[in-house]
């Protein structure tokens, strides 16, 4: 038995997460224009903001949207953990909506310009169809077979063997990096596609990973017929990767996982209060790259990822710890007539932002909750 078999009673850590829920979801959750039975997250909260639409032509961001639906079902998870089943069935459904809506606001079709927005929708999609499976809903299944289908074709057509293997980024084709061929080998990966995500996995080790830091570093541009490496490091490219090793499990993908979780320990953290916590980066895109690394250290620290104890148990601290941070720093947003939701900050051991906020850090706030929230 897994522990995602195990129902038990909600925790402080639950009640956490779902404050992180409920508030989100006061915060930015619309309707695309008139349109009813639809959802998105809109982008920006503002300080005048009520019960607002979303335009089909405004600021959307098709990869934040991937992540909220990601968020969405991990609420349904922890829903299922706590033995409420029809609160599983809610979010299951509002997934459905928000998988539709995010087609719609797409011009009626899954594909992007970029591969790693694709990557990130695969894999909010695939864990939405898993959901599904366990509250044995299949009405939908049929759309959520379209986008898989898709995606991983969008995602294949990207995999080539210029600079040696690895995903291009986007349909310029000249930059190949982590953020697009990690989380598409996680989804390779989780679909039983195995040497294919290893491939990959190991042109990340061969192409962009770095012996002295431990860590991935983005990616490689072709300049001119020129390789021009570029050596930032983001904490979500660890997150995926770290992800994809433990999908895998084999031994020298344990053996990486456990060398990437002590690299991101004593590379990516900063000091909180006695605590080492991670570090995160601002708002906007990076507003919710420590959220993604941190949805992969509690896989990582989960009793199921075959990693070992001392592997495990700092997996688990930087999660708590993050947390905890996050947690602690949060202030309520007055909104007349509703339950005030709480703000996040954008770094731990920060103060919460003042309207406008932007949806990145909130949505991150919350995927580090939910994490938490699993290792209970």
């Amino acid at each position: 038995m897994s522990a995602d078999d195990v129902t038990r009673a909600p925790s402080a850590l639950d009640d956490r997460a779902a404050e992180g829920e409920r508030s989100v979801g006061e915060l930015f959750g619309a309707r695309l224009g008139p349109l009813p039975r639809t959802h998105l997250a809109q982008v920006v909260h503002r300080a005048d903001h009520g019960r607002s639409t979303l335009g089909p032509n405004g600021t959307w961001n098709y990869w934040w949207q991937a992540h909220y639906l990601d968020a969405v079902v991990d609420a349904g998870l922890r829903a299922l953990r706590t033995g409420d089943r029809a609160g599983a069935e809610l979010r299951a459904r509002r997934g459905d909506r928000l998988l539709a809506t995010i087609r719609l606001r797409n011009g009626l079709r899954w594909v992007n310009a970029y591969y790693d927005d694709m990557a990130w929708l695969a894999l909010a999609t695939g864990r939405l169809r898993d959901l599904h499976a366990r509250v044995g809903r299949t009405a939908r299944h049929r759309r959520l077979a379209s986008a898989d289908r898709q995606l991983t074709a969008q995602l294949r057509s990207a995999h080539t063997d210029d600079l040696g293997g690895g995903l291009f980024w986007n349909r310029a084709r000249d930059f190949k990096n982590s953020p697009a061929t990690a989380p598409a080998a996680l989804h390779l990966a989780r679909s039983g596609a195995t040497d294919e995500a290893r491939r990959l996995l190991d042109w990340v080790y061969a192409r962009l990973w770095s012996p002295q830091s431990g860590l991935v570093r983005d990616g490689i541009r072709l300049q001119g017929g020129t390789e021009v490496l570029v050596p930032d490091v983001w904490s979500y490219n660890q997150g995926t990767v770290l992800g994809a090793l433990v999908e895998l499990g084999d031994a020298e993908s344990r053996s990486r996982a456990a060398a990437l979780v002590a690299a991101v320990d004593a590379e990516l953290t900063t000091d909180v209060a006695g605590a080492r916590v991670l570090r995160t980066h601002g708002d906007g895109d990076g507003g919710l790259f420590t959220g993604i690394l941190v949805r992969h250290l509690a896989t990582a620290a989960s009793p199921d990822s075959g990693l070992d104890d001392a592997t495990r148990a700092t997996a688990r601290r930087l999660v708590h710890d993050t947390a905890e941070a996050l947690w602690g720093g949060r202030a309520p947003l007055e909104l007349p007539g509703r339950r005030d939701p709480s703000v996040f900050p954008v770094e731990p051991g920060g103060r919460a932002p003042r309207p406008p906020l932007e949806l990145s850090p909130q949505l991150q706030a919350w995927t580090v909750l939910e994490a938490a929230a699993t290792l209970t």
